[in-house]
């Protein structure tokens, strides 16, 4: 497997060094999506399963206590519980928001342990940040240079740890097409997510918390916004 060359200020000449492959990344985000979805979805049809046979087995075992009970109404629990286990293995699934939700904290924390790596194997020979401005710079050229190959377009801040970063043809994003309805952006949201969580394990693993929010407005462009999080006195 052939990686793309470092970039400065990473160290070329380590030749035990291994970089950050660029396509396996594009290959990544495509697919992380998807799987995020089909592993929330399967994970709770399994919960529902688990949920009726827990269910039947505690009705399996109220009916061998009440030995008294005939037979016409021990059938007619019996088919009672048959209905409730299939009701609970088939009943309500998870809701848009709450899908939604459920697919954001895997891909963020996903995302989040690729950042906290990233950062400490890149930053290593750097000398230490002055603030959190640094930082951020640092995000915005060098790491956003290895993972997405060009620099932040725009930073802005309100100086109060507000950073809003503007990637005009963001990667992830820029071999996605439009389509008819103008549904293109809302299906892009989620390629997000993952980004999302690299940019907050990234701020941890340079001492910093903070919470990371992204949209897009129009494809391929996106637009990051990190508030960070100041820390308990």
């Amino acid at each position: 497997m052939s990686f793309d060359q470092p970039l400065p200020p990473f160290n070329a000449s380590d030749p035990t060094a291994t970089f950050l492959n660029s396509s396996c990344l594009d290959l990544l985000l495509i697919e992380i999506v998807p799987m995020a979805y089909r592993l929330v979805n399967e994970l709770d049809d399994a919960a529902e399963v688990a949920a009726a046979d827990r269910s039947t087995a505690a009705g399996a075992g109220t009916g061998t206590g009440t030995g008294t009970a005939s037979k016409q109404g021990a059938g007619g629990d019996a088919a009672s519980l048959s209905t409730t286990a299939t009701a609970t293995a088939t009943g309500r699934k998870l809701d848009d928001e709450e899908e939604r939700d459920a697919v954001f904290y895997r891909l963020e924390t996903l995302g989040y342990r690729v950042g906290l790596g990233l950062v400490e194997r890149f930053s290593r020979d750097r000398p230490r940040f002055n603030d959190t401005l640094d930082v951020i710079k640092f995000l915005c050229k060098d790491l956003w240079t290895l993972v997405f190959r060009k620099q932040i377009d725009n930073l802005k801040t309100n100086h109060r740890g507000v950073y809003v970063l503007t990637d005009n043809l963001f990667r992830p994003l820029s071999r996605m097409s439009t389509d008819a309805g103008g549904q293109a952006v809302v299906r892009a949201q989620p390629f997000l997510w993952f980004p999302c969580g690299i940019v907050k394990g990234a701020l941890a693993a340079l001492g910093i918390n903070a919470t990371v929010q992204a949209e897009s407005s129009e494809l391929p462009g996106a637009v990051f916004q990190i508030k960070t999080i100041p820390a308990k006195s």
